[in-house]
């Protein structure tokens, strides 16, 4: 539970109040200002603080769309206690320009805490982190997969972070997947820069929506609030399947690659998951087989890969290693 009143840039929020804070980070060639716009919900009854992001990765449009939904449908008007920061679009320059990073090529998200004077992403990053993150208790951070790269709906947190385990658990995406938090990403900076736990959702791939993934990620929002008590409602059992570890399945060969198991079908050790031909019509294909028995979390829609490329990404239990 924060102050009771905030400030954020020149910005006061007072208990009860609701406001759009747009905090500038930079601006275009053509000279306009491009902000970051938080929305922020705060109720009269003091709280915890949740903030629901999309967009760290401008093209994982999914993520965006979430957070869009839950603005659009009220989700947070109507708060019991406490407060929502809800940003649909962090990175703004990727997301105009349909790319994962900033213009200069640099990830958001391997940018944390950033600096005022460096380079576009690590301003970002230290934008969030300098008038956001100080204000928060817990936070969901919305992703799809990469470059045609589709995750079945997943939330994954930091191994080891209780809080945030009990969270993944609350949120009830149908897999669970705990993971060390990469070296300046958004979740490690959550957890070692302001000790709050930050849960990753992970549903869909870029530039495309996914039904599934959206509802999963409405759902999982609104069983959150409803879990501290900032929302009314019961508080659901959702059933997860949780995994201890993951791995990706590579390409044997380069060729023209189709799957037989999409995302978040169960597959046993040696079982084919996809081929790969050759483009010049010979008859024989090389099959690719999973490693271990697991669940198929991603898998990759490319169409023509190389030797090498990531295929699918099977999770497993550790007693299935």
């Amino acid at each position: 539970m924060k102050a009771e009143n905030w400030l954020i840039k020149d910005t006061r929020i007072a208990p009860g109040e609701q406001t759009e804070v747009k905090l500038a980070v930079g601006q275009l060639p053509s000279g306009n200002l491009i902000p970051i716009r938080a929305q922020i919900f705060r109720a009269k009854r003091p709280g915890p603080t949740m903030l629901v992001m999309g967009g760290v990765h401008g093209d994982e449009i999914n993520g965006v769309e979430i957070v869009r939904q839950a603005l659009a449908g009220g989700l947070f008007e109507s708060l019991l206690c406490g407060s929502v920061i809800a940003i649909p679009v962090l990175n703004v320059y990727g997301f105009i320009n349909f790319s994962r990073d900033v213009p200069d090529g640099k990830d958001v998200n391997r940018s944390f805490p950033g600096s005022s004077s460096g380079s576009l992403a690590s301003r970002v990053a230290n934008t969030l982190h300098k008038h956001i993150l100080p204000l928060v208790d817990f936070g969901l951070d919305c992703h799809t997969g990469g470059q045609n790269n589709y995750n079945y709906p997943q939330i994954r947190y930091t191994r080891g972070d209780e809080k945030a385990a009990e969270l993944a658990k609350v949120f009830g995406a149908p897999f669970t997947i705990a993971y060390t938090p990469i070296r300046k990403s958004l979740r490690k900076v959550s957890q070692s820069h302001h000790a709050f736990p930050m849960l990753v959702f992970e549903g869909g791939e870029n530039l495309r929506y996914d039904g599934l993934s959206i509802e999963f990620g409405l759902r999982g929002i609104r069983r959150l609030l409803v879990h501290h008590g900032m929302l009314a409602g019961t508080k659901e059992v959702v059933v997860s399947e949780h995994f201890a570890k993951s791995r990706w399945v590579r390409a044997p060969k380069a060729g023209l690659f189709q799957w037989m198991k999409p995302s978040g079908h169960r597959v046993r050790k040696g079982e084919p998951l996809g081929f790969i031909h050759d483009p010049y019509g010979h008859k024989s294909a090389r099959y690719v087989h999973a490693p271990r028995d697991g669940h198929i979390i991603g898998h990759n829609n490319t169409p023509v890969v190389g030797q090498g490329d990531a295929l699918f990404h099977v999770a497993y239990h550790e007693e299935e290693e």
